[in-house]
């Protein structure tokens, strides 16, 4: 019995365009005490595999986090699965805002400590005292008061092309940085109304337990984050507060929320605000690339990654296989922020110089 994916990206992508079907992408997620993760991780990946569900799927100790696409034909029986287990009845769907059915090529279960990484020490607070949560309409009236609050809980490149109108978007990489600075930030304003937002919810959970446990009197939270944002903003001919496109992990990289380019393209300065990673397998940077400088660069971020890429693939293999991370060419976490304008720019005028 396989429990999990055995083919390659492009075989599962071939795969992927021949259906003739469609398929709903969603997040759910829950904070729930799981007795037995890995068992019931082994069990939670059979029942999605014969339901052909892809996507990621994180079970811990602590609950469950899931970004997935379902077949729309086994969408009942899909909530079907949802209602037959205790630890995921009632589960509130956060259904995409843009969604062409791929968004995830396989599918992946796996255990891990927690189910999104943020560093605490749960036993020192108490993580169920977390903050009021508001709906759409709720968001945008509690913005309005004076003294408010609104801090975007989610990493840079993610605010980078879409957050909410006035809010704190710290520039931070990781989810841990992010507690830590965002509480240092706002420490004179505890009895201010914080607003707090995410993705889908879930770091907003964390968050606001974290904001309450440092003295904030006022902490709320928007329910859903921005995925149910946007959803209860159509739905109700509501005004959107947040501008731009709301950065998903998945295939797509992200979903417009409104017609606003807040951003650049990392490498002419353009206006754009799509996030790729870099052709190069071994580099994969995820940075900002207008359609004249994918065309020009090759997808790549850099005229070093395009040599790499233009090379046979048996030599790049090998390359990848024999690399160091001390001695590469390309950047690998994106932490280290590299300025690609600069980049480009030393690049030309050393052609320049040889010339």
């Amino acid at each position: 019995m396989v429990l999990y994916n055995k083919y390659d990206k492009e075989t599962l992508r071939k795969k992927l365009e021949a259906e003739n079907f469609r398929r709903i992408t969603l997040s759910f997620y829950r904070y729930v005490i799981i007795a037995e993760p890995q068992m019931y991780r082994d069990e939670l990946y059979l029942k999605m595999d014969r339901l052909g569900i892809l996507g990621r799927v994180y079970v811990a100790r602590e609950g469950i986090n899931a970004q997935i696409n379902v077949p729309a034909h086994h969408f009942d029986d899909f909530k079907a699965l949802l209602e037959d287990d205790p630890h995921l009845k009632g589960m509130p769907l956060k259904i995409a805002v843009e969604d062409d059915g791929r968004s995830f090529l396989k599918l992946i279960v796996r255990t891990r400590k927690k189910i999104v990484a943020d560093g605490l020490e749960d036993d020192s607070f108490d993580v169920t005292n977390v903050g009021k949560h508001l709906s759409a309409r709720e968001f945008n009236e509690a913005m309005e008061v004076p003294g408010t609050v609104v801090i975007d809980m989610r990493n840079y490149y993610e605010s980078e092309v879409g957050h909410f109108e006035g809010a704190i978007c710290p520039e931070v990489d990781t989810f841990r940085e992010e507690l830590e600075k965002t509480v240092e930030m706002v420490a004179d304003k505890k009895d201010q109304k914080i607003l707090l937002y995410c993705t889908g919810g879930i770091r907003c959970e964390k968050a606001s337990a974290w904001f309450r446990h440092h003295g904030f009197n006022d902490v709320n939270q928007l329910h859903g984050g921005i995925i149910q944002y946007a959803r209860e903003v159509r739905e109700q001919g509501l005004k959107s507060r947040f501008i731009g496109k709301n950065f998903v992990f998945d295939e797509r990289l992200g979903e417009r929320i409104t017609d606003d380019v807040i951003s650049q393209c990392h490498q002419c300065g353009a206006p754009c605000d799509d996030h790729v990673n870099c052709a190069n397998d071994e580099c994969h940077l995820l940075f900002i690339q207008c359609k004249d400088c994918a065309e020009q660069f090759d997808g790549c971020c850099t005229p070093a990654c395009q040599e790499i890429y233009h090379l046979p693939l048996e030599e790049q293999r090998l390359r990848r296989k024999g690399r160091k991370k001390s001695d590469t060419l390309a950047v690998y976490r994106s932490r280290l922020r590299p300025d690609l304008r600069q980049i480009l720019s030393a690049a030309r005028e050393g052609s320049l110089k040889k010339v």
